[in-house]
């Protein structure tokens, strides 16, 4: 008997579960692209941040406040991979510790830039409701020395995972559905000399 009632109380819920993932709003080919240039925008608003937080010309207090609105940019949890052409091992790092460490780097000068941003995977709607994507970028990393010598030079190719939710907020006793844009983990891809 507790079989059966445990049977039927499983399958209400798994019911219970499709008919909220069904009545869960799709995205309109216009909601999409608004989606996806505000995941672009917020991937060039980070790559602006990196390039201020590891220059030696910024700041302490001033890259504190930067990596507090980087970290803004974040699902919890997230991870930055990080790569060198002298390992083969990849580290990855929870965001704050990845800037944090960026902002220490042991050079008197450091050149960051970001290219080619571009989605590579297009927003995939997944069971919870979530819709998932994948932007790829191109970072060149450049360590001078106290002399203005180049000492380190790579070119690393990233994939930023991008979650896209729908989230409620309360506006005047009013509840407003809107889509909430974050960037996951940032995976290294391949690094090269170039």
């Amino acid at each position: 008997m507790k079989k059966v009632l445990f049977a039927i109380a499983f399958a209400f819920f798994a019911f219970a579960g499709y008919q909220a993932f069904a009545q869960e709003p799709e995205l309109s080919p216009e909601r999409k692209q608004a989606i996806d240039s505000l995941a672009l925008e917020k991937v060039r608003d980070l790559s602006k941040y990196v390039k201020l937080i590891g220059s030696k010309n910024t700041p302490w207090s001033e890259a504190n406040r930067v990596i507090d609105r980087a970290e803004e940019l974040f699902a919890p949890d997230a991870e930055i991979g990080v790569s060198s052409l002298s390992k083969t091992k990849i580290e990855y790092y929870k965001v704050r510790q990845y800037l944090e460490r960026l902002m220490r780097l042991n050079y008197d000068r450091v050149e960051i830039d970001w290219y080619k941003i571009q989605y590579v995977s297009d927003l995939q709607r997944q069971p919870d409701g979530t819709y998932v994507g994948v932007i790829t970028i191109f970072q060149t990393f450049k360590g001078y020395d106290a002399e203005g010598r180049l000492v380190y030079q790579d070119t690393t190719k990233k994939d930023i995972t991008v979650y896209v939710k729908r989230k409620e907020t309360q506006i005047g006793g009013r509840l407003i559905g809107f889509w909430d844009v974050l960037l996951g983990d940032m995976r290294v891809k391949e690094t090269t000399n170039k």
